[in-house]
């Protein structure tokens, strides 16, 4: 029988088509791993040799090198192979540091502002060896794909979770209230209704899924958002609330209650809060450290759930 070729494709090979589809350059490629250009393209070939298909396009001169049909197949392939084995790696320096190292922690705007700093207050408490190192982004999708690579040992991300390799701790329900300008005649309402926003012009963020549930939530109930300006940076949206350029419809948390430029109206009925969690990658070791943090957090949310559902509850006044 002929041996089967593909037995010969070794992690180098995936590991060099990943860094040409990414790089769109050979001589970019290896520079990224360490490796000279010649060697890329020996790898790249050898690569396409065993699996008897050709994976790359080289137009040659300035332009850039794009992946053939079977190398797109083949590179999904390769950055879930590679993207564990960053993950392995990750996993062994956090057995090998056990109560020391670095803990990596995803999050974005809102919890970092009102959950965040009494939770590392109180980590750091217990766990004063631990470096904690924060990356933000508006994008779940972004955060949790940092966990998968084993970039991130943790993240705050919102429920459902999308369909990958994540356990999860639920954490809190966060209320979607409307923001208004003070100035506005809905400010002087206890409370504002779904079909209020018909047509109101709402200052909405970019790629923060929460703004998508809630605007899919209007549509659902038939009113049809109508969005003047979009930011995913919550004190843009606050600011141009307050200077009368619009409303927001948003969670709780992502304001700031002490700004007297807006009124923060509760939602009869209420629209599905969102659901925030802690997650993690479910194949990789946990260390201690990481084990900790999400123990805090779920005892900190639960002390401050009541709070924010008798703000709500209040009509935020």
């Amino acid at each position: 029988m002929e041996p089967d070729r593909w037995l010969g494709v070794e992690l180098r090979h995936l590991a060099a088509l990943e860094a040409v589809a990414r790089e769109r350059s050979f001589g970019r490629a290896a520079e990224s791993l360490g490796y000279t250009q010649s060697a890329i393209s020996q790898q790249i070939a050898t690569l396409e040799r065993l699996v008897g298909e050709r994976l790359v396009e080289r137009p040659g001169g300035p332009r850039s090198v794009s992946l053939t049909e079977p190398g797109e197949v083949l590179l999904r392939h390769a950055q879930a192979i590679v993207a564990r084995l960053e993950a392995a790696r990750a996993d062994l320096a956090a057995l090998a540091q056990g109560q020391s190292g670095t803990l990596r922690i995803g999050t974005y705007q809102s919890v970092g502002a009102r959950v965040l700093p009494e939770l590392l207050r109180r980590f750091r408490a217990d766990w004063p060896l631990v470096d904690v190192q924060l990356s933000e982004s508006p994008s779940d999708d972004e955060l949790l794909s940092l966990v998968e690579r084993g970039a991130l040992d943790l993240t705050f991300a919102m429920e459902p979770l999308p369909e990958g390799p994540y356990d999860k701790a639920s954490l809190m329900q966060d209320p979607y209230v409307l923001v208004v300008p003070a100035a506005s005649d809905v400010a002087a309402r206890e409370s504002a209704t779904v079909p209020d926003l018909d047509g109101l012009p709402l200052i909405g963020s970019r790629s923060c899924r929460s703004n998508d549930l809630a605007e899919s939530e209007l549509r659902i109930r038939g009113t049809s958002p109508v969005i003047s300006f979009r930011s995913d940076d919550n004190g843009t949206v606050q600011g141009l609330v307050g200077a009368g350029f619009g409303a927001a419809l948003v969670p709780l948390l992502a304001i700031d209650q002490n700004d007297d430029r807006v009124r923060v109206l509760a939602l009869e009925p209420e629209i599905p809060p969102r659901r925030i969690a802690i997650a993690w990658h479910r194949d990789r070791h946990r260390s201690p450290a990481a084990r900790a943090f999400v123990d805090a957090a779920v005892l900190l949310c639960g002390e401050l759930q009541p709070q924010l559902e008798l703000r709500t509850h209040a009509s935020l006044g």
